[in-house]
């Protein structure tokens, strides 16, 4: 599974664990702001214990993105007649003080 979609997946799983226990906890009549607090709480230790797979997937992701051993993407073909060489004739251009012809 790609990271973006693994990040997605285990965040929406988490913020359901959570809103479920703060919904029965709420209706349990229990004060909003420790309702809250224990949710969090619960809902931490429960994504712990179950959600090991997507965590280690995400985290395998989150590490190869940060020491680049990740693959690129695929860059798109370069289309005709785009800025591109004109850049490049710019930026060499730069160092010696000439001005590009068109």
């Amino acid at each position: 599974m790609k990271t973006g979609r693994t990040w997605v997946v285990y965040t929406l799983i988490r913020i359901g664990i959570f809103a479920v226990v703060l919904a029965i906890l709420l209706v349990t009549q229990m004060t909003p702001w420790i309702a809250a607090v224990i949710a969090a709480v619960i809902s931490l230790c429960a994504s712990y214990i179950f959600l090991r797979k997507p965590r280690e997937e995400l985290a395998n992701g989150l590490f190869e993105a940060r020491h680049g051993t990740a693959k690129p993407a695929p860059r798109a073909a370069e289309k005709p007649g785009s800025d591109e060489d004109l850049e490049d004739t710019v930026v060499e251009h730069a160092d010696d003080g000439t001005k590009p012809q068109p």
